[in-house]
Parts: structure tokens; sequence; C-alpha cells
């Protein structure tokens, strides 16, 4: 009960002081290697825009969120860190293949793959290989090149933070309060954006949520669009719970 006060109490105190989100996109993040990570996608709207992340998972299929499908994303981009520097050999025109029962981000199945037009030659991040629940505390990271700040402007530099697993059931509690109302779905894992200044923010939705070198969630959803910590944690599509669906896909190599 105590733990529980002195963190409302904590929260209150930052408000009061007007904390913001700091650092850049993944808040408070550093630049990635420019040899790491390219397996990293730019889902782009038809002006070349970026709205979401992604990820490859296969040399034809990027994973990213089913609510990027809201943007009408007709591209990804493949190969650079750096949005400011992309050429033709880059871009892939995709097809999308949004998972049948998504509804909205708070109702779970919050997940889509991309087909390619043709073929990445580009190390894919490996998936999960089997349903495991993941350890409270365990330390993961994710990436993206979302806003840096609530309401803020996307960035052209890719960005990667480690974040903590959030047990689920506390999670579930978390978000369930009457002030939010929200009944998370079974199939998410929660991690960052709680008692922490670490997280994603808009712009990196669809990105991966990577755990012992293997992807294991898709970035869905924060507390209404607020990347200022201390939070509720933050939410992912849990991959395992969908591994029957993605391989069927990439198995017939389409939707």
């Amino acid at each position: 009960m105590m733990h529980a006060l002195h963190k409302f109490l904590l929260f209150h105190l930052l408000m009061c002081l007007g904390l913001q989100a700091l650092g850049s996109d993944i808040i408070n993040g550093k630049k990635v290697n420019e040899k790491l990570m390219l397996y990293m996608a730019s889902v782009q709207n038809n002006k070349g825009h970026h709205v979401c992340g992604g990820f490859l998972i296969d040399e034809s299929f990027v994973l990213t969120a089913a609510h990027c499908d809201k943007n009408n994303p007709t591209s990804v981009v493949l190969g650079t860190h750096n949005l400011k520097k992309v050429d033709d050999s880059m871009r892939y025109n995709v097809t999308r293949c949004k998972h049948p029962s998504y509804v909205s981000v708070s109702k779970g199945n919050d997940i889509m793959l991309l087909k390619l037009s043709k073929k990445a030659q580009l190390k894919p991040v490996p998936l999960i290989k089997a349903e495991m629940k993941r350890k409270e505390k365990e330390k993961c990271h994710v990436a993206g090149w979302g806003s840096t700040e609530t309401g803020g402007k996307t960035d052209d530099v890719l960005r990667d933070v480690d974040v903590s697993i959030v047990n689920l059931e506390e999670c579930k509690k978390e978000w369930a309060q009457p002030s939010i109302g929200i009944k998370l779905s079974a199939n998410v894992i929660c991690a960052g954006g709680y008692s922490t200044n670490k997280g994603f923010c808009q712009g990196d939705s669809g990105g991966p949520l990577v755990c012992n070198r293997e992807a294991v969630g898709v970035v869905s959803f924060n507390m209404r669009k607020n990347c200022d910590y201390p939070n509720v944690p933050n939410v992912y599509t849990n991959i395992s719970k969908y591994l029957p669906w993605i391989k069927k896909i990439l198995k017939q190599k389409k939707c």
C-alpha cells in the first residue's frame, strides 16, 4: 500500500513540476550504430512520409501494427537509419495483410504484415519461436523514428532505448483503473513507460520489442498518446500469440 502511495505522490509531484518527455523520438534513447538493426523499416504513405515503424522478418515481409493501416501505407524504406538519406533501391511497395480480427488497439490483435514488392537483401530479425511468459523486469529494447515529445514531430535518425518488462497482471490493473477504464487483451506485453523515463512515442508504432535478440512484441499504444513519464505501462502486441497466422502467410506468400 505504501509503495502504491509513493508512486502516486511521485507521479503528481512530477506533473506539478511540469516535467516533459526528454530525449528524442524513442524517449531517452540513443542513436543506433548504422551497421546495426538494418531490419528496421520506415512504413510510409504515398507522399513518402514516415507514419509508422516496422521490421523485416523474412526476405518478403515486414511486420508492423494493424492500426498503422489507417495511414494508408504504400511503401517501406529499408537499409538506412537516416530518413533523409533514402534512394529508390531502399524503397519497397507493399501489400497490406492486416490481422482479420483487428478492430481497435484497445481490443488487441494490433498486428499487420506487409508483403514487399521485391525481395530484401538484408538480414531479418529472428522472431520468438514459441509462446513463453516474459520475466518481470527482463531487459529488452525498442527502436524507432517517432516523436521527440508528446505531440512533436518525428525524427529522421533511428534511436533505440532499453525498457523493462512489466508484470502483465499489474499492467492490466493499471490500465483498468477508473480514470482510464481499458481492459487489456491477453495477447499483449507491457514494457517501459511506467515509473521510468524510458519508452516509445507516436511514430514508433509497429516497431519491434526485442528481447535476447528476438522480436517478441510490436509497438501498439501508450496512454492517450502521452509520452510523458512516469505513466501507465506501454503496450505491445505479443508476437508469440500470432505465430501460426504469421507462418501461414509467410508460407503461402500472400494474405
